[in-house]
């Protein structure tokens, strides 16, 4: 039976582009036959939306068909899959109830490991090649339990002069997660945003190459109105405009996680 890798996409610096790559790495991976199921892990809804209109995402969050309602009552999540308009592609959609989540797991037996477990019987049947999760902009307890849940981490960093803040801290605090969970591995930094014209571009990027142990992908995302249109359209870049140079640049970004994540 064919093993399903699960990554999760966290940065504690709100604006990285987590939610966009997510969207658009499993779009990709989707459009190349892989089974691909994406989880949104954060009250924004912004995964959610990168599918669905806001009309059906609100609809979904007001629901019970959600994850915070699967979480929270530490239920199989397969009931919680809805199909998006894509080929290979679902999604269990969030609730702004999850700004509450900290909260409602904070008494819960082995409460970092809750989300692993509610994975469980979905990621044994093998039936998605990957689990992609959007986690939110912070390092709590529900971040630790999407951590907890994934076998790699991908950080997306903004090529800004902000971009790069708290870095330090977010791998400080994946460090101390490994501690639980040893087999976690990050699978890298992704550099998105980048306007190669400004001149902190080169310095982030210089930077982040200069980091110890930590992989740099090598594809870049660059800034692009392509991917505001798409955002716009509730679609992801990689299928509403196929020509789009972030299209190729996320497809490309793609090719190399699938590569760096089965070695």
């Amino acid at each position: 039976m064919k093993k399903t890798v699960t990554i999760c996409f966290t940065n504690n610096k709100g604006g990285s582009g987590k939610s966009t790559t997510c969207s658009n790495i499993g779009a990709a991976m989707a459009r190349k036959g892989l089974k691909v199921l994406l989880i949104d892990g954060d009250m924004q809804l912004n995964l959610s939306l990168s599918f669905f209109s806001e009309e059906e995402v609100l609809a979904m969050a007001q629901s019970e068909k959600n994850l915070y309602y699967g979480v929270t009552r530490q239920q199989d999540l397969t009931d919680y899959v809805v199909h998006t308009r894509y080929e290979n592609l679902d999604l269990i959609p969030s609730s702004t109830l999850m700004s509450s989540i900290e909260y409602e797991l904070f008494t819960k037996w082995q409460r970092e490991f809750i989300l692993r477990k509610c994975l469980q019987d979905l990621k044994s049947s093998g039936e998605y090649d990957y689990i992609l999760i959007d986690a939110p902009p912070t390092l709590g307890g529900w971040v630790i339990n999407i951590l907890c849940a994934s076998d790699y981490v991908i950080v997306p960093v903004e090529a800004s002069p902000w971009g790069m803040f708290g870095l330090a801290n977010m791998f400080d605090f994946l460090n101390d997660v490994q501690g639980m969970v040893p087999e976690l591995s990050v699978l890298g930094i992704v550099v998105t945003k980048a306007d190669a014209r400004k001149g902190y571009y080169k310095q982030t990027v210089d930077t982040l190459r200069e980091m110890e142990g930590i992989h740099l992908f090598e594809s870049i995302i660059r800034v692009d109105s392509a991917v505001e249109w798409a955002q716009d359209s509730s679609a992801p870049v990689v299928e509403f405009k196929k020509s789009s140079r972030s299209a190729k640049e996320y497809t490309a970004l793609t090719e190399e996680v699938i590569r760096n994540a089965s070695r």
